[in-house]
């Protein structure tokens, strides 16, 4: 089992650390979802564990060997992130198909096949120059070159932006089908969290440059509940737990609960409880200004 692996990795542009101190370890054969908030650091995140930006310090290896600069082992990895229509602050004029060959010589496991029979699932003009084509369709090439790179880590910033929703539904079940297929590792990162909650095996958050939650999505969800009612009800019922994101309104309250092994709100309390979805967990979590 491979294992891609981030120790105490510290990003510090000018005088603001974007990245403190981030630990993180994947495993192969995962599908991870990266959630955070605009600028919490998550595309910096990945650009680092991809050696596509050198970290201020710290260290990534892949089964113990050196990311930064070391090709046998960048061949096991991909980042796809969203073209820039721009280069240089001119119109980027490289027509899509020059881009996806360009990528098939990147990629030392580039499979051709599945690029094409993508290429047809989406609809995709490739004759189209970058700076002519839509949000939807620099998302579309995202996914191809992530899929057909058939790297063995491979990371999604966004890939779903701009894609329509029944464009969506087709990228995760041809990611899921890909996975189940080959057991490679996917980390995407989105903003659209509902409809990939059920994808995505281990759910990563990242707040304010730092990882505050690994887990797997299914045990998270099972033990986190929001618990409502009567406000002096609610503070007895949720008495010594670990509570998130208050509520108020006039007399009443309500609390995300993040339950540990064994706990369990008790039944002698007039409140209401409900599981959560991993976007409420998120904005328990995340939603607090600073």
């Amino acid at each position: 089992m491979s294992r891609l692996i981030a120790e105490n990795i510290v990003k510090t542009y000018g005088n603001k650390d974007v990245l403190h101190g981030i630990d993180l370890e994947l495993e192969s054969g995962k599908i991870y979802g990266l959630i955070g908030r605009n600028g919490a650091g998550k595309t910096t995140l990945l650009s680092i564990l991809t050696s596509q930006n050198p970290a201020s310090s710290g260290t990534v290896t892949f089964d113990g060997a050196p990311v930064w600069e070391n090709p046998d082992v960048l061949a096991h990895l991909c980042f796809s992130r969203e073209l820039n229509t721009m280069v240089g602050g001119s119109a980027n004029t490289m027509k899509v198909k020059e881009y996806l060959r360009m990528a098939s010589i990147f990629f030392p496991n580039w499979d051709q096949q599945m690029a094409d029979q993508l290429v047809k699932e989406f609809d995709l003009d490739v004759k189209k120059k970058i700076s002519k084509i839509s949000k939807g369709m620099l998302s579309m090439i995202t996914i191809i070159v992530a899929l057909a790179s058939k790297a063995e880590f491979t990371f999604l910033d966004e890939p779903v932006a701009g894609l329509d929703v029944v464009a969506r539904e087709k990228f995760y079940r041809i990611l899921v089908e890909e996975f189940m297929e080959t057991g490679r590792t996917f980390v995407v990162s989105t903003h659209i969290i509902e409809e990939a909650a059920d994808v995505f095996e281990e759910v990563i958050i990242v707040d304010r440059g730092k990882i505050i939650l690994k887990e797997n999505t299914v045990e998270l969800l099972e033990r986190c509940v929001h618990v409502s009612g009567h406000e002096e009800q609610v503070n007895q019922a949720v008495a010594g737990l670990e509570v998130h994101h208050e509520e108020h309104i006039g007399r009443s309250k309500g609390v995300a609960v993040m339950l540990k092994p064994g706990q369990v709100i008790p039944r002698q309390f007039d409140v209401d409880v409900q599981k959560m979805s991993l976007q409420k967990v998120f904005v328990a979590l995340c939603g607090e200004d600073a």
